[in-house]
């Protein structure tokens, strides 16, 4: 059998690779201006090329401008406000050092809210090194942050392809250190270190993946044999599938599409490309807004359940001439086609919700008939001959993380979520996980989310020994099966 990965065949969108192009490096989310990410000389130069250290000393890092951190220092506090479970396991567990000893290489988006999971990891005894699993979705001033904190990060906003793999290996590749842990979003890092450096899985005890596109390859992995550690499917965990799969592109879609093309919905007609738990996100906030939303979806589950919240299932040729937006989140490749892109209408917006850029076959724009004119930061307008245009968001990249900001909130869901199964996999005794790809358990599942209910002051109702006993569960749970399905009904309120 043969695992295709997403190595140098990868659609990375070439993008230009001069050191000299202008990096577009502020952060959307930041409207003060006491920021340091404004555009200067200094922009003008490689971060790879430069030679900073942060004020004890050390050099161990690669950030735009580590002149940054006091900025990206604020906007961390910030987000761990709204936090609350990520500090509460922070002060419950940080007298016992879960992760010491551990050593943790991560590849994530690196934004505030991931700040404070890797600060977290940290004060729970762990020695981490960092990188982006996305060029666009650096926040320069919180990787600064990070790196005047004493973490080795390699990131910043608009790295290219060569970049990319650069601060991966980076990560990995240090003398004297070798990682004992994966925490993952995408499997760009996994892939990385199986295909450079295999022996190191001799002394790594373990994968976290929280995307859909890794924990593919995981089971592709696993189903030939050549997955040679335990591996945590946090994606497919109830907190991350129900909350920020859902909830989090439910309110980030809207925030993306906004900042980027100042449009208005009401009245616009959508074609949402899937029918999980993202697409469900995507459809009820537009709907809500007063958009035409139509689906299209491969699971017959999936389609019947986007036909009765309410939704037209098509098929994307059906509908390609008359739709004004098109957005992708199925976590495949080639949904939307350059036949597709051929014929949409003057001025259709086309932008990704998908961890992966292989949705949208933007590679098939890059010709000499094409041209393309840059119009704001992650806002491209492509241009046929016959004076067509379409608006491509962030070069088919995750639209929400590389042009907006994401609910803080959620996001310390599945980062509490992460956190729990990194301990997990590091203290499990040898033999209770195999080389396998496990969900986590449903007990922590219930733990993250119980975290969070104070801050809505929920107080949650216990059942009697009475009752405990007559349905067969313990009083402390878990309270549902593994094979329960949380199922989401939506009230969509018409503004």
């Amino acid at each position: 059998m043969v695992i295709q990965f997403a190595d140098q065949k990868r659609e990375f969108n070439k993008r230009p690779t001069k050191i000299g192009r202008r990096s577009l490096s502020r952060s959307i989310s930041q409207s003060s201006t006491d920021s340091y990410s404004s555009d200067s000389s200094d922009d003008e130069t490689s971060p790879r090329d430069k030679q900073q250290k942060n004020s004890k000393g050390s050099s161990d890092f690669c950030v735009k401008n580590i002149k940054q951190a006091e900025f990206g220092r604020r906007e961390i506090e910030i987000a761990e406000q709204e936090m609350p479970a990520l500090m509460a396991l922070r002060k419950r567990a940080q007298g016992e050092k879960p992760l010491s000893g551990a050593k943790i290489v991560g590849c994530t988006h690196i934004t505030a809210q991931t700040a404070v999971l890797i600060e977290t990891l940290g004060a729970l005894g762990a020695q981490c090194r960092w990188a982006a699993c996305n060029i666009y979705s650096t926040l320069n001033e919180v990787a600064a942050a990070l790196a005047e904190s004493g973490f080795p990060v390699f990131s910043w906003k608009g790295e290219s392809e060569d970049d990319f793999w650069w601060c991966i290996d980076r990560c990995v590749n240090v003398e004297g250190w070798q990682p004992n842990m994966i925490l993952d979003d995408g499997g760009d890092l996994t892939h990385w270190i199986y295909k450079k450096y295999p022996n190191m899985f001799k002394k790594i005890k373990g994968i976290v993946e929280e995307s859909v596109t890794g924990v593919h390859r995981l089971y592709q992995l696993s189903k030939a044999g050549k997955l040679c550690v335990p591996a945590m499917n946090v994606n497919d965990s109830v907190t991350k599938q129900k909350f920020d799969n859902l909830y989090c592109c439910r309110e980030s879609i809207l925030d993306g599409l906004k900042r980027t093309t100042d449009m208005m919905f009401g009245g616009k007609q959508v074609v949402v490309c899937g029918y999980g738990e993202v697409g469900k996100g995507c459809c009820a906030a537009l709907k809500a807004m007063g958009s035409i939303v139509y689906v299209t979806e491969i699971d017959p589950i999936c389609a019947l359940q986007a036909c009765m919240d309410g939704f037209r299932l098509v098929k994307l040729n059906e509908v390609i001439r008359q739709v004004d937006i098109v957005i992708t989140c199925t976590g495949n490749k080639n949904v939307v086609t350059r036949e597709h892109l051929d014929r949409m209408k003057n001025g259709c917006i086309v932008c990704n919700m998908g961890h992966s850029n292989t949705e949208i076959d933007v590679a098939s724009l890059r010709t000499p008939e094409l041209t393309w004119e840059r119009v704001r930061s992650q806002v491209d307008h492509v241009i046929w001959p016959d004076g067509k245009r379409i608006v491509l968001l962030a070069e088919g990249r995750l639209l929400n993380l590389s042009c907006s900001t994401v609910p803080t909130f959620v996001l310390s869901i599945t980062a509490t979520t992460q956190a729990l199964a990194l301990i997990e996999l590091y203290n499990a005794p040898e033999g209770r996980y195999k080389q396998d790809v496990y969900l986590l358990p449903k007990k922590m599942d219930e733990y993250v989310a119980s975290l969070h209910l104070p801050t809505f002051d929920a107080h949650l109702t216990e059942l009697s020994d009475e009752q405990a006993k007559y349905l067969g569960l313990n009083k402390n749970g878990p309270f549902k099966p593994n094979y329960y399905r949380y199922l989401n009904f939506f009230i969509l309120i018409t503004f």
